[in-house]
């Protein structure tokens, strides 16, 4: 079973509600197992980073239950709230991760092993995800 979007907002946040499907995907045991390698790594470790959560208390909270809301409520209640710039900021990255920056050889190569490498139109991690995933043609 394939995740959210990366475009799927919590509270205005952008992919924090795709983190938490992947988690409660595989604690189900119905998440494509291409996505198991990079649970907590790659974009995941980048918003926890930003979260200054540890993935592995964050993927407990959200094993126990709760909507997207609640957990990242909880979230803020145990660190410090995002406030507009933040989330603008967050947004930002990763609407453009894979574009001209540290990711870029990353998508490069997944587009190559996709067979999209012709692909001209997708030049985002995000852009990827939604081909691969069938949210875009």
């Amino acid at each position: 079973m394939k995740p959210k979007s990366t475009k799927d907002e919590t509270d205005r946040l952008r992919y924090f509600a795709r983190m938490l499907d992947k988690i409660r995907l595989h604690a189900e045991g119905q998440l494509d197992p291409d996505y198991h390698s990079n649970m907590g790594r790659g974009a995941d470790g980048r918003l926890t980073n930003f979260l200054r959560v540890d993935y592995d208390k964050l993927r407990a909270r959200a094993q126990e239950g709760g909507t997207d809301h609640e957990i990242l409520e909880w979230r803020f209640a145990n660190g410090r709230r995002l406030d507009k710039n933040d989330i603008e900021i967050w947004n930002g990255f990763i609407s453009k991760l894979g574009w001209n920056d540290l990711a870029s050889d990353y998508l490069a190569e997944c587009k190559a092993e996709a067979g999209l490498s012709d692909r001209d139109d997708i030049q985002t991690l995000g852009q990827l995800f939604e081909v691969e995933e069938g949210r875009m043609p």
